[in-house]
């Protein structure tokens, strides 16, 4: 019996992301020897082929800067924190994201893309990819920000640097545009793929 394609296609991307378990945290399920700064916005536990690991993502919100140059300049940071369990009740920080806009007296941005966060195995090889999305910014008027797409793979780290896409007026656009470092280049192609959707799914930034 032949089957739809697109059933096939269901089959195949079901057995790609199988490996993976994930399981959302609440921040009381976080132990309590695990440190972290900001405000939680996601939490997982995963297990891949390497072992059991968590992953919690934080955002700042705006304060108040610090030795500022103005009375209005405020910061806002982002951090990732990635841990892989070792035992009972211990756990080893393998990478940590840091990024921030300093010192910013108009409109300021440093948040992680709503939605965005995921544990994927794309190449199929048991190892799993935890990937990034977030936009930053200081603006006083209708201009893209930076976002960026930051993907760890085991102790590989890729990354993706552009502007999301605003509306001018009209039909007048800015921003949009992106570029993958050597470590996606260099990468199977199933990420550069991920990651272009990825950037697809959430150019356009909203006001």
């Amino acid at each position: 019996m032949k089957l739809p394609f697109f059933i096939i296609s269901l089959f195949i991307a079901q057995a790609t992301f199988a490996q993976i378990k994930v399981l959302k945290l609440s921040k009381a399920d976080i132990p309590k020897s695990i440190s972290y700064k900001g405000h939680i916005i996601d939490a997982v536990k995963y297990t891949d082929k390497t072992g059991e690991h968590i992953v919690i993502t934080t955002e700042t919100g705006e304060t108040k800067a610090k030795n500022s140059e103005n009375s209005d300049g405020r910061d806002a940071a982002l951090y990732a924190y990635h841990y892989n369990i070792t035992g009972t009740d211990q756990f080893k920080l393998s990478w940590q994201t840091y990024d921030f806009v300093a010192d910013c007296p108009f409109d300021i941005t440093a948040n992680y893309v709503p939605g965005a966060f995921t544990v994927t195995d794309a190449d199929n090889n048991g190892v799993a990819e935890v990937w990034l999305v977030y936009r930053t910014v200081c603006r006083s008027d209708v201009s893209p920000c930076d976002m960026k797409i930051i993907m760890h793979e085991g102790d590989k780290k890729y990354a993706v640097r552009g502007t999301n896409k605003v509306k001018i007026s009209g039909k007048d656009y800015g921003g949009g545009t992106y570029i993958f470092d050597a470590a996606f280049k260099a990468a199977p192609t199933a990420f550069r793929k991920y990651a272009a959707d990825t950037w697809q799914k959430n150019i356009m930034d909203t006001f």
